[in-house]
Protein backbone atom coordinates (compact mmCIF):
# COMPACT_ATOMS: atom_id res chain seq x y z
CA UNK A 1 0.00 0.00 0.00
CA UNK A 2 3.08 2.40 1.05
CA UNK A 3 4.29 1.94 -2.38
CA UNK A 4 1.42 2.47 -4.08
CA UNK A 5 1.03 5.89 -2.29
CA UNK A 6 4.32 6.91 -3.14
CA UNK A 7 3.90 6.25 -6.79
CA UNK A 8 0.67 8.60 -6.68
CA UNK A 9 2.97 10.59 -4.83
CA UNK A 10 5.47 10.82 -7.25
CA UNK A 11 3.19 11.03 -10.65
CA UNK A 12 1.45 13.89 -9.14
CA UNK A 13 4.68 15.71 -8.61
CA UNK A 14 5.69 14.74 -12.48
CA UNK A 15 2.60 15.20 -13.53
CA UNK A 16 1.68 18.47 -11.58
CA UNK A 17 5.08 19.97 -11.64
CA UNK A 18 5.20 23.44 -13.04
CA UNK A 19 1.97 24.16 -11.05
CA UNK A 20 4.20 24.54 -7.80
CA UNK A 21 5.38 28.20 -9.20
CA UNK A 22 2.81 30.20 -8.27
CA UNK A 23 3.05 32.74 -11.11
CA UNK A 24 1.98 29.86 -13.31
CA UNK A 25 -0.95 28.55 -10.88
CA UNK A 26 -2.17 32.13 -11.42
CA UNK A 27 -1.92 31.98 -14.97
CA UNK A 28 -3.67 28.94 -15.32
CA UNK A 29 -6.58 29.37 -13.51
CA UNK A 30 -7.37 32.47 -15.33
CA UNK A 31 -6.97 30.65 -18.51
CA UNK A 32 -9.45 27.47 -17.75
CA UNK A 33 -12.14 29.92 -16.67
CA UNK A 34 -11.33 32.10 -20.23
CA UNK A 35 -10.81 29.42 -22.06
CA UNK A 36 -14.04 27.49 -20.83
CA UNK A 37 -15.90 30.72 -22.35
CA UNK A 38 -14.02 30.43 -25.68
CA UNK A 39 -15.22 27.36 -26.32
CA UNK A 40 -18.90 28.11 -25.20
CA UNK A 41 -18.36 30.92 -28.31
CA UNK A 42 -17.12 28.77 -30.51
CA UNK A 43 -19.85 26.10 -30.23
CA UNK A 44 -22.76 28.86 -30.43
CA UNK A 45 -20.84 30.60 -33.19
CA UNK A 46 -20.61 27.64 -35.45
CA UNK A 47 -24.41 26.73 -34.73
CA UNK A 48 -25.59 30.44 -35.19
CA UNK A 49 -23.95 30.38 -38.82
CA UNK A 50 -25.62 26.75 -39.36
CA UNK A 51 -28.94 28.19 -38.12
CA UNK A 52 -28.37 31.81 -40.17
CA UNK A 53 -27.34 29.57 -43.58
CA UNK A 54 -27.67 25.42 -43.62
CA UNK A 55 -24.58 25.52 -45.41
CA UNK A 56 -20.92 24.06 -44.60
CA UNK A 57 -19.22 26.77 -46.79
CA UNK A 58 -20.53 29.44 -44.69
CA UNK A 59 -18.74 27.69 -41.96
CA UNK A 60 -16.00 27.09 -43.26
CA UNK A 61 -15.93 30.49 -44.24
CA UNK A 62 -16.15 32.21 -40.94
CA UNK A 63 -13.45 29.91 -39.62
CA UNK A 64 -11.29 31.13 -42.42
CA UNK A 65 -12.02 34.88 -41.92
CA UNK A 66 -11.02 34.50 -38.15
CA UNK A 67 -7.54 33.00 -38.86
CA UNK A 68 -7.01 34.85 -42.20
CA UNK A 69 -5.24 37.99 -40.06
CA UNK A 70 -3.19 35.72 -38.46
CA UNK A 71 -1.94 34.40 -41.45
CA UNK A 72 -0.67 37.68 -42.20
CA UNK A 73 -0.10 39.82 -39.66
CA UNK A 74 1.29 37.00 -36.72
CA UNK A 75 5.15 37.62 -38.03
CA UNK A 76 4.25 41.25 -36.95
CA UNK A 77 2.72 39.89 -33.53
CA UNK A 78 5.74 37.79 -32.66
CA UNK A 79 8.50 40.76 -33.54
CA UNK A 80 6.06 42.70 -30.64
CA UNK A 81 6.32 39.74 -28.73
CA UNK A 82 10.22 40.19 -28.65
CA UNK A 83 10.11 44.31 -28.19
CA UNK A 84 7.70 44.75 -25.46
CA UNK A 85 6.88 43.03 -22.05
CA UNK A 86 4.34 40.25 -23.05
CA UNK A 87 1.91 40.77 -20.03
CA UNK A 88 1.48 44.07 -21.25
CA UNK A 89 0.30 43.02 -24.89
CA UNK A 90 -2.21 40.14 -23.39
CA UNK A 91 -3.60 43.16 -20.97
CA UNK A 92 -4.89 44.67 -23.99
CA UNK A 93 -5.56 41.43 -26.29
CA UNK A 94 -7.24 39.85 -23.67
CA UNK A 95 -9.60 43.05 -22.94
CA UNK A 96 -10.53 43.22 -26.45
CA UNK A 97 -11.24 39.74 -27.66
CA UNK A 98 -13.76 39.95 -24.21
CA UNK A 99 -14.99 42.99 -26.04
CA UNK A 100 -15.91 41.62 -29.13
CA UNK A 101 -17.85 38.63 -27.46
CA UNK A 102 -19.88 41.01 -25.69
CA UNK A 103 -20.67 42.71 -28.71
CA UNK A 104 -22.01 39.80 -30.95
CA UNK A 105 -24.08 38.34 -27.58
CA UNK A 106 -25.93 41.63 -27.56
CA UNK A 107 -26.33 41.30 -31.38
CA UNK A 108 -27.86 37.59 -30.91
CA UNK A 109 -30.23 38.96 -28.02
CA UNK A 110 -31.42 41.65 -29.38
CA UNK A 111 -32.20 39.71 -32.64
CA UNK A 112 -30.70 41.78 -35.37
CA UNK A 113 -27.75 39.65 -36.24
CA UNK A 114 -26.81 39.21 -39.79
CA UNK A 115 -24.30 36.77 -41.13
CA UNK A 116 -22.10 39.76 -42.05
CA UNK A 117 -22.04 41.18 -38.60
CA UNK A 118 -20.67 37.38 -37.40
CA UNK A 119 -17.62 37.56 -40.82
CA UNK A 120 -16.78 41.42 -39.55
CA UNK A 121 -16.23 39.93 -35.71
CA UNK A 122 -14.46 37.34 -36.67
CA UNK A 123 -12.69 38.88 -38.17
CA UNK A 124 -11.49 41.67 -35.79
CA UNK A 125 -11.00 38.25 -33.40
CA UNK A 126 -8.78 37.39 -35.78
CA UNK A 127 -6.41 40.66 -35.75
CA UNK A 128 -6.62 40.54 -31.95
CA UNK A 129 -5.28 37.06 -32.19
CA UNK A 130 -2.40 37.61 -34.61
CA UNK A 131 -0.70 39.98 -32.10
CA UNK A 132 -2.00 37.80 -28.91
CA UNK A 133 -1.08 34.33 -29.50
CA UNK A 134 2.95 34.79 -30.38
CA UNK A 135 2.96 36.85 -26.93
CA UNK A 136 0.74 34.28 -25.01
CA UNK A 137 2.84 31.43 -26.25
CA UNK A 138 5.77 32.72 -25.50
CA UNK A 139 4.84 33.96 -22.20
CA UNK A 140 4.68 30.69 -20.45
CA UNK A 141 8.61 29.96 -20.73
CA UNK A 142 8.84 33.21 -18.95
CA UNK A 143 6.53 32.41 -16.19
CA UNK A 144 8.51 28.81 -15.56
CA UNK A 145 11.82 28.64 -17.10
CA UNK A 146 13.24 26.29 -19.75
CA UNK A 147 12.99 23.37 -17.34
CA UNK A 148 9.40 23.19 -16.66
CA UNK A 149 8.11 24.43 -19.81
CA UNK A 150 7.63 20.89 -21.43
CA UNK A 151 5.24 20.30 -18.40
CA UNK A 152 3.76 23.19 -18.43
CA UNK A 153 2.92 23.11 -22.30
CA UNK A 154 1.09 20.13 -21.87
CA UNK A 155 -0.51 21.51 -18.68
CA UNK A 156 -1.28 24.11 -20.90
CA UNK A 157 -2.81 22.06 -23.76
CA UNK A 158 -4.40 20.25 -21.12
CA UNK A 159 -6.51 23.26 -19.52
CA UNK A 160 -7.42 23.83 -23.45
CA UNK A 161 -9.24 20.52 -23.95
CA UNK A 162 -10.54 20.60 -20.15
CA UNK A 163 -12.25 23.38 -21.70
CA UNK A 164 -12.92 21.62 -24.74
CA UNK A 165 -15.43 19.57 -21.98
CA UNK A 166 -16.86 22.26 -19.44
CA UNK A 167 -17.67 25.14 -22.46
CA UNK A 168 -18.96 22.83 -24.87
CA UNK A 169 -21.47 20.58 -22.24
CA UNK A 170 -22.55 24.73 -20.59
CA UNK A 171 -23.06 25.65 -24.62
CA UNK A 172 -24.92 22.66 -25.52
CA UNK A 173 -27.58 23.68 -22.14
CA UNK A 174 -27.74 26.71 -22.85
CA UNK A 175 -28.35 27.04 -26.30
CA UNK A 176 -31.38 24.13 -26.18
CA UNK A 177 -32.71 26.23 -23.26
CA UNK A 178 -32.01 29.85 -23.47
CA UNK A 179 -30.44 30.40 -26.88
CA UNK A 180 -27.15 31.55 -27.49
CA UNK A 181 -26.80 34.77 -26.81
CA UNK A 182 -25.74 33.98 -22.95
CA UNK A 183 -23.09 31.78 -24.85
CA UNK A 184 -21.06 35.15 -26.15
CA UNK A 185 -21.97 37.14 -23.30
CA UNK A 186 -20.62 34.66 -20.61
CA UNK A 187 -17.11 34.50 -22.77
CA UNK A 188 -17.39 38.04 -22.66
CA UNK A 189 -16.91 37.93 -18.87
CA UNK A 190 -14.90 35.57 -18.73
CA UNK A 191 -12.03 37.74 -19.74
CA UNK A 192 -12.43 39.49 -16.75
CA UNK A 193 -10.49 36.87 -15.01
CA UNK A 194 -7.38 36.38 -17.09
CA UNK A 195 -7.04 40.70 -16.82
CA UNK A 196 -7.14 40.37 -12.85
CA UNK A 197 -4.52 36.93 -12.68
CA UNK A 198 -2.23 38.90 -15.09
CA UNK A 199 -2.24 41.54 -12.61
CA UNK A 200 -2.01 39.20 -9.85
CA UNK A 201 1.72 37.92 -11.03
CA UNK A 202 4.86 39.01 -9.59
CA UNK A 203 7.21 40.60 -12.29
CA UNK A 204 9.57 40.50 -9.69
CA UNK A 205 9.44 35.61 -10.19
CA UNK A 206 9.52 36.24 -13.78
CA UNK A 207 12.25 34.88 -15.80
CA UNK A 208 11.71 37.71 -18.61
CA UNK A 209 13.27 37.51 -21.96
CA UNK A 210 15.71 40.59 -22.81
CA UNK A 211 14.06 42.77 -25.50
CA UNK A 212 14.92 42.35 -29.03
CA UNK A 213 17.18 45.47 -30.62
CA UNK A 214 15.10 47.43 -32.73
CA UNK A 215 16.71 47.53 -36.15
CA UNK A 216 15.62 46.88 -40.02
CA UNK A 217 14.41 43.35 -41.25
CA UNK A 218 14.01 41.92 -38.21
CA UNK A 219 10.83 40.09 -39.72
CA UNK A 220 12.91 38.60 -42.43
CA UNK A 221 15.77 37.85 -40.30
CA UNK A 222 13.46 35.30 -38.18
CA UNK A 223 12.28 33.50 -41.44
CA UNK A 224 16.08 33.41 -42.34
CA UNK A 225 16.48 32.10 -38.54
CA UNK A 226 13.73 29.44 -38.99
CA UNK A 227 14.94 28.43 -42.58
CA UNK A 228 18.63 27.43 -41.21
CA UNK A 229 17.19 25.21 -38.85
CA UNK A 230 16.80 21.44 -39.81
CA UNK A 231 14.72 21.00 -37.14
CA UNK A 232 12.69 24.21 -36.45
CA UNK A 233 11.98 24.19 -40.24
CA UNK A 234 10.79 20.62 -40.59
CA UNK A 235 8.47 20.73 -37.28
CA UNK A 236 6.38 23.72 -39.01
CA UNK A 237 6.43 22.45 -41.98
CA UNK A 238 4.47 19.41 -40.26
CA UNK A 239 2.56 21.87 -38.41
CA UNK A 240 1.05 23.81 -41.68
CA UNK A 241 0.34 20.11 -42.92
CA UNK A 242 -1.92 19.21 -39.90
CA UNK A 243 -2.97 22.88 -38.89
CA UNK A 244 -4.31 23.52 -42.73
CA UNK A 245 -6.46 20.51 -43.25
CA UNK A 246 -6.77 18.20 -39.53
CA UNK A 247 -7.46 20.82 -36.61
CA UNK A 248 -10.55 21.66 -38.61
CA UNK A 249 -12.62 20.04 -35.88
CA UNK A 250 -15.00 23.20 -35.43
CA UNK A 251 -16.09 22.83 -39.46
CA UNK A 252 -16.13 18.75 -39.41
CA UNK A 253 -18.04 17.73 -36.35
CA UNK A 254 -20.81 20.18 -36.78
CA UNK A 255 -21.54 18.95 -40.34
CA UNK A 256 -21.12 15.27 -38.93
CA UNK A 257 -23.55 15.97 -35.76
CA UNK A 258 -25.81 17.85 -38.14
CA UNK A 259 -26.16 15.81 -41.49
CA UNK A 260 -24.39 12.60 -40.75
CA UNK A 261 -26.63 11.46 -37.56
CA UNK A 262 -29.38 14.64 -37.73
CA UNK A 263 -28.30 15.90 -34.20
CA UNK A 264 -28.56 19.19 -32.51
CA UNK A 265 -26.35 21.61 -31.15
CA UNK A 266 -26.08 18.67 -27.73
CA UNK A 267 -24.78 16.12 -30.01
CA UNK A 268 -22.39 18.66 -31.42
CA UNK A 269 -21.25 19.56 -28.03
CA UNK A 270 -20.73 15.44 -26.78
CA UNK A 271 -18.80 14.91 -30.34
CA UNK A 272 -16.49 18.00 -29.13
CA UNK A 273 -16.61 17.15 -25.50
CA UNK A 274 -15.41 13.26 -26.24
CA UNK A 275 -12.57 14.98 -28.35
CA UNK A 276 -12.14 17.37 -25.29
CA UNK A 277 -11.73 14.00 -22.58
CA UNK A 278 -9.14 12.32 -24.97
CA UNK A 279 -6.75 15.59 -24.82
CA UNK A 280 -7.35 15.78 -21.32
CA UNK A 281 -6.46 12.08 -20.64
CA UNK A 282 -3.31 12.56 -22.42
CA UNK A 283 -2.03 15.38 -21.25
CA UNK A 284 -2.30 13.73 -17.80
CA UNK A 285 -0.61 10.44 -19.37
CA UNK A 286 2.68 12.47 -20.90
CA UNK A 287 2.88 15.86 -17.95
CA UNK A 288 5.45 14.07 -16.51
CA UNK A 289 7.44 13.16 -19.36
CA UNK A 290 11.01 15.23 -20.03
CA UNK A 291 12.12 14.03 -23.19
CA UNK A 292 11.29 16.13 -26.33
CA UNK A 293 12.16 15.03 -29.42
CA UNK A 294 11.46 14.88 -33.26
CA UNK A 295 11.24 11.37 -33.07
CA UNK A 296 8.02 11.17 -30.79
CA UNK A 297 6.91 13.85 -32.69
CA UNK A 298 6.74 11.99 -36.19
CA UNK A 299 5.24 9.29 -33.95
CA UNK A 300 2.18 11.47 -33.05
CA UNK A 301 1.28 12.31 -36.22
CA UNK A 302 1.15 9.29 -37.38
CA UNK A 303 -1.44 7.71 -34.69
CA UNK A 304 -3.04 11.12 -34.81
CA UNK A 305 -3.93 10.48 -38.54
CA UNK A 306 -4.54 7.08 -38.24
CA UNK A 307 -7.03 7.21 -35.22
CA UNK A 308 -8.84 9.77 -37.08
CA UNK A 309 -9.43 7.78 -40.49
CA UNK A 310 -10.71 5.18 -37.78
CA UNK A 311 -13.21 7.87 -36.31
CA UNK A 312 -14.36 9.24 -39.83
CA UNK A 313 -16.10 5.93 -40.63
CA UNK A 314 -17.03 4.72 -37.59
CA UNK A 315 -20.79 3.46 -38.24
CA UNK A 316 -23.17 5.15 -35.38
CA UNK A 317 -22.58 8.18 -32.65
CA UNK A 318 -21.18 6.82 -29.81
CA UNK A 319 -18.26 4.59 -31.36
CA UNK A 320 -17.28 7.65 -33.70
CA UNK A 321 -17.41 9.65 -30.08
CA UNK A 322 -15.67 6.87 -28.52
CA UNK A 323 -12.67 7.30 -30.70
CA UNK A 324 -12.80 10.58 -30.57
CA UNK A 325 -11.35 9.76 -27.36
CA UNK A 326 -8.66 8.61 -28.58
CA UNK A 327 -7.73 11.09 -31.07
CA UNK A 328 -8.01 13.53 -28.26
CA UNK A 329 -5.37 11.77 -26.60
CA UNK A 330 -2.92 11.68 -29.98
CA UNK A 331 -3.76 15.39 -30.60
CA UNK A 332 -2.59 16.65 -27.36
CA UNK A 333 0.83 14.51 -27.57
CA UNK A 334 1.16 16.13 -31.10
CA UNK A 335 0.40 19.35 -30.39
CA UNK A 336 2.06 19.73 -26.87
CA UNK A 337 5.53 17.97 -28.26
CA UNK A 338 5.76 20.18 -31.64
CA UNK A 339 5.03 23.80 -29.65
CA UNK A 340 8.11 22.26 -26.67
CA UNK A 341 10.38 21.60 -30.11
CA UNK A 342 10.18 25.33 -31.32
CA UNK A 343 10.28 27.18 -28.23
CA UNK A 344 13.60 24.68 -26.28
CA UNK A 345 15.09 24.95 -30.07
CA UNK A 346 14.52 28.96 -30.52
CA UNK A 347 17.13 31.58 -28.57
CA UNK A 348 15.10 33.89 -26.05
CA UNK A 349 15.31 37.33 -28.49
CA UNK A 350 13.84 34.80 -31.42
CA UNK A 351 10.98 32.64 -29.41
CA UNK A 352 8.58 35.17 -30.11
CA UNK A 353 9.07 35.39 -33.95
CA UNK A 354 9.71 31.63 -34.11
CA UNK A 355 6.09 30.92 -31.98
CA UNK A 356 4.15 33.49 -34.85
CA UNK A 357 5.12 31.18 -37.15
CA UNK A 358 3.25 28.43 -35.44
CA UNK A 359 0.54 30.29 -35.08
CA UNK A 360 0.53 30.84 -39.06
CA UNK A 361 0.73 27.47 -39.25
CA UNK A 362 -1.49 25.96 -36.55
CA UNK A 363 -3.79 28.63 -36.66
CA UNK A 364 -3.60 30.85 -39.89
CA UNK A 365 -3.22 27.98 -41.98
CA UNK A 366 -7.46 27.68 -41.12
CA UNK A 367 -7.64 30.56 -43.54
CA UNK A 368 -7.58 27.86 -46.78
CA UNK A 369 -8.04 24.84 -44.40
CA UNK A 370 -11.88 25.73 -43.29
CA UNK A 371 -13.41 26.57 -46.62
CA UNK A 372 -11.36 23.48 -48.18
CA UNK A 373 -12.92 20.99 -45.59
CA UNK A 374 -16.26 22.73 -45.59
CA UNK A 375 -16.33 21.78 -49.54
CA UNK A 376 -15.36 18.52 -48.81
CA UNK A 377 -17.92 17.87 -46.28
CA UNK A 378 -20.47 19.68 -48.07
CA UNK A 379 -20.35 17.81 -51.61
CA UNK A 380 -18.02 14.55 -50.84
CA UNK A 381 -20.02 14.13 -47.32
CA UNK A 382 -18.83 15.09 -43.83
CA UNK A 383 -17.30 12.01 -43.13
CA UNK A 384 -14.69 13.18 -45.86
CA UNK A 385 -14.03 16.21 -44.17
CA UNK A 386 -13.21 14.63 -40.74
CA UNK A 387 -10.79 11.78 -43.00
CA UNK A 388 -8.85 14.37 -45.06
CA UNK A 389 -7.82 15.84 -41.78
CA UNK A 390 -5.92 12.33 -40.93
CA UNK A 391 -5.31 11.81 -44.48
CA UNK A 392 -3.05 15.02 -43.85
CA UNK A 393 -1.46 13.82 -40.30
CA UNK A 394 -0.03 11.08 -41.96
CA UNK A 395 1.52 12.27 -44.73
CA UNK A 396 3.10 15.14 -42.03
CA UNK A 397 4.31 11.95 -40.73
CA UNK A 398 6.05 10.92 -43.40
CA UNK A 399 7.52 14.29 -44.21
CA UNK A 400 9.16 14.95 -40.80
CA UNK A 401 10.07 11.50 -40.93
CA UNK A 402 11.93 12.36 -43.97
CA UNK A 403 13.79 15.52 -42.71
CA UNK A 404 14.53 14.39 -38.75
CA UNK A 405 15.17 10.65 -39.02
CA UNK A 406 18.71 11.41 -38.89
CA UNK A 407 17.75 13.25 -35.29
CA UNK A 408 18.62 10.86 -32.63
CA UNK A 409 15.27 9.37 -30.69
CA UNK A 410 16.82 10.24 -27.00
CA UNK A 411 17.64 13.64 -28.11
CA UNK A 412 16.56 16.24 -25.94
CA UNK A 413 16.31 19.67 -27.19
CA UNK A 414 16.42 21.59 -24.21
CA UNK A 415 19.77 20.42 -23.85
CA UNK A 416 21.13 22.08 -27.36
CA UNK A 417 22.15 25.26 -27.93
CA UNK A 418 21.12 26.75 -31.12
CA UNK A 419 23.86 29.40 -32.58
CA UNK A 420 22.20 33.05 -33.51
CA UNK A 421 21.32 33.82 -37.19
CA UNK A 422 23.69 35.39 -39.17
CA UNK A 423 23.17 38.88 -39.28
CA UNK A 424 21.44 40.21 -42.03
CA UNK A 425 23.85 42.19 -44.67
CA UNK A 426 23.17 45.68 -45.66
CA UNK A 427 22.11 44.36 -49.70
CA UNK A 428 19.67 41.74 -47.98
CA UNK A 429 17.69 44.98 -45.83
CA UNK A 430 17.32 46.91 -49.17
CA UNK A 431 15.55 43.61 -50.32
Amino acid sequence: MQLLLDSIKQFSRDTFSSLRIRNYRLYFLGQIISTSGTFMQSIAQDWLVLKLTNSGTALGFVTALQYVPILFLAPYGGLIADRIQKRKILYLTQSIAGLLALILGTLVATNVIRLWMVYVLAFCLGLTNSIDNPARQSFVVELVGEDELKNAVTLYSTLVNLSRIIGPGIAGVLITTVGLAPCFIINGISYVAVVIMLYKIHADEMRISPPAARSKSQIREGFRYVLSNPVLRSTLLMIVLIGTLTFEFQVSLPLIARFTFNGDARVYASLSMALGIGAVIGGLMIAGQKEVSPDRLVKGALWFGLVILAAAFMPSLPLIALTLVVVGVFSIAFTSLGNSVLQLESTPQMRGRVMSFWAIGFLGSTTFGGPIVGLIGEYAGPRWALAIGGLAAISAAALGWRALGHVPVQMKIFDQKIDSPEPVTEEERRI
